[in-house]
This record gives structure tokens, sequence and C-alpha cells, in this order.
């Protein structure tokens, strides 16, 4: 009889040992996955300016750096950021005058479009990273190729989003732009400061966007009080103003397009008035395999469309750029 409860309790044993086992093992690789993904927020000096940066994902991993627009930060990233770092090592930083990164008087630091990329470039010293894609929107996209003309090397590839780098993609919006860009005057100045306050900041969120319930009101809130700091209006002002040094380098960008032939994800919202679906259209006039997805989306894409973003440039990355890095 105590034989047959020893062979009964050895074959229950045996029973739930595999799946104890196993359970063990995915309950290991979910732990894994949520060190890999765990987003660490750190700075990092350049040249004296303290650059805050969020990092993500296997150090030893392909590079992602996703650089940021007109008025936020890295935390236009947040959701994105996590949705990708189990295969990829992701890094946002914040610009000078951005998010938490250090915001220099005006008086003793350059905000311009220049400088920025010099900060960028050096940034990427500083943490040690040399071959990276860049995700690029808004004010990120003239900062990234001024980034790749420079160094064509360090490229492995592109994703757009409401990124321009054509004159066709610089309509209505940006007339009283051009406005000041034409007389750098006082009066022009002034009549662009609306771009600065939260009615405005609200607006770039939420125009165009598909489903207002998806569009996280701290977005705006957070980019807002930064942007009320003292000081720091004038540091926009002074940015618009320096964004028509990046207009006369269009040619160069699509130089470089057509030369190196980058493998390039355009992820647009189409129903952005700032950058129009117009400024998606000519890319592929220089690179002929260039992936579009026009999505129902406004400006700011990742908050209404960020689940089909991430998966776009993960279905992007296998096909197009982690094999030419291997090649490489």
């Amino acid at each position: 009889m105590k034989a047959k409860k020893l062979v009964s309790a050895m074959a229950l044993a045996a029973l739930f040992a595999t799946p104890l086992v196993s359970l063990a093992a995915e309950a290991h690789k979910a732990g894994d996955s949520a060190t890999a993904t765990r987003v660490r927020y750190q700075k990092v000096r350049v040249d004296g300016v303290e650059v805050f940066y969020r990092e993500a994902g296997p150090k030893n991993a392909p590079v992602l750096l996703l650089l940021h627009g007109f008025p936020t930060s890295s935390q236009m990233f947040r959701d994105l950021i996590p949705r990708l770092a189990d295969r990829y090592h992701v890094i946002a930083p914040d610009y000078p005058g951005y998010g938490y990164s250090d915001m220099p008087d005006r008086t003793k630091f350059s905000y311009t479009f220049a400088n920025y990329t010099d900060v960028v470039d050096k940034f990427t010293g500083a943490i040690g990273i040399d071959r990276y894609a860049l995700y690029v929107m808004d004010y990120g996209a003239p900062i990234g190729y001024r980034l790749a003309v420079k160094h064509p090397e360090r490229v492995t590839g592109f994703i757009v989003q409401n990124g321009n780098a054509y004159d066709e993609g610089l309509l209505a919006f940006w007339d009283p732009i051009k406005a000041y860009w034409t007389t750098g005057a006082s009066a022009e100045r002034e009549n662009l400061r609306w771009l600065t306050k939260l009615k405005a900041t609200n607006w770039q969120y939420t125009n165009g966007a598909r489903d207002l319930t998806l569009v996280d009101p701290d977005a705006w809130t957070v980019d807002q009080a930064l942007m009320e700091r003292p000081g720091n209006a004038e540091i926009q002002l002074d940015l618009l103003y320096d964004y028509r040094t990046n207009v006369p380098l269009y040619p160069q960008f699509q130089a470089y397009f057509r030369e190196h032939q980058p493998p390039m994800l355009i992820v647009w919202g189409k129903n952005d008035d700032i950058f129009p679906a117009a400024g998606a259209v000519p890319y592929a006039r220089d690179l002929p395999k260039v992936e579009t997805h026009m999505l129902d989306a406004g400006h700011f894409a990742l908050e209404t469309n960020g689940e089909e973003i991430a998966s776009d440039i993960r279905a992007f990355m296998e096909k197009s750029v982690v094999p030419r890095m291997t090649k490489n």
C-alpha cells in the first residue's frame, strides 16, 4: 500500500514538474523583458550643458536615436520607447531649452539648428554610440538631416514623422513665419508669439487628431509648463527665426538622400496643418524605395497612432535596416 502511494506521489510530481519549470522559465523571461524595456532617465554634460535623455533596451542592440520637435521634448516618445526597447537600444535626448535639459541664457548659448546639431553630435559621442537609425519629427528633421550630411557613415536609416526636407512642405501655416524670416523685425516676431501660448500648444496636439480621447492632456500641459519658464518663449521665437537656415540646406539633404539611399520609413499624420501631407510626397523623388504610411492623424501622430507606428517601425527595422547593418 505504501509502495502504491509512493508511486502515485512520484507520478503526480512528474506530472506537474514540467509545467512548473516552464512556468518559472516564462516568469524569468518576463522579468528579463521588463528590465530590458525599463526606461532610464539620465543626464550627460555636453560643452558645459547638461543634456537630459531617456534610454531603454539592450546596449548591444541596434540603436534608434529619437529627435523630438517643437514645442515638446523626449516626452513625446514616452510610450514609443518601451514598445521598441525589447529589441532596440532606444535613446531620446532633450535639446537645451527643452524638457529637462539645461536652459542656458540665450546671451550665452546659441539657440540655432546648427548648434543643436553640434550638441546632438557631441551627445552621441558622450554616451558612446556611433551608429544609429534616426527617428526625426518636426524640428528633429533638419537636426537629423544635418547630422546625416555630416556623418553619413553613422546613419543606418530614418523614420520620418511629419518632418520636412522639401519646399512643397512649407505651405500656408509658414507664411507669417516666412515674413519674420524676411524682416527679422519685432512686429513679425510678436505676430508669432501666439505659438508659445497654451491655446496653440493644445491645438498642435488636437488639430487633425482622429480621436481626441486618445490624446493625453498631460502631453500639452507638460510642454506648456516648461515653455512658461521665464525666458523660454524668447528662445522659441529665436528658433522660429533660425528655421530659415534649414531651407537653403534642403538641396544638400536631398543630395544626401540620392547619394546614400538610406532606408526610410515615413509615418506621417496626413491631417497636419504645420507639416502637411504635401511634404511627405517629394521624398520618393530621391528615395525610390521609401516606405510611406499616411496616417489618419495630426501633427503629434504618436498620441493617437502610437501602436501602429511602433509596429511599422519594428517591421521596417527588421526588413530594411538590420540586414543593411549586418552587410556593412
